[in-house]
């Protein structure tokens, strides 16, 4: 569990979200820190340019801290699997798991590497399928 609450931003107004969507057009973003410009690169940019443009839809949206270890709902959420699934993955070791004291906790970056392989794995299933 995240030590920082989750945060809900209700949508824009209409004219609001259409000011920010023509300005987000301009594909530069910065930020200002006391008066300093700040320029987001890399996954920094990526992630507000998300939350911009879903503001600029007119979406509310939730911003929450990211765990490194997640429970058996959340592991099950981010791979978009059942929970008993995910319980069978640890069980027989596909996905390392710790326990706190009966809780398995499951690193996120084991999850989404396994979301990625099956990504993987279909596309060449699907490219298998086309050559016969």
């Amino acid at each position: 569990m995240s030590r920082f609450a989750p945060r809900t931003t209700p949508a824009l107004e209409p004219d609001d979200a259409a000011r920010l969507a023509e300005a987000l057009e301009a594909k530069d973003v910065a930020v200002f820190v006391d008066g300093t410009v700040h320029r987001l690169t890399g996954a920094a940019d990526e992630a507000v340019r998300d939350l911009l443009a879903r503001l600029a839809r007119g979406e509310a949206v939730t911003v929450t801290s990211a765990d490194d270890v997640l429970t058996v709902a959340q592991a099950a959420e981010l791979a978009g699997i059942s929970h008993s699934y995910v319980r069978k993955l640890t069980t027989n070791g596909t996905w390392p798991v710790e326990y706190r004291g009966t809780h398995r906790r499951i690193k996120r970056e084991d999850v989404l590497a396994w979301v990625a392989a099956q990504k993987t794995s279909q596309g060449r299933d699907s490219s298998r399928a086309g050559d016969g």
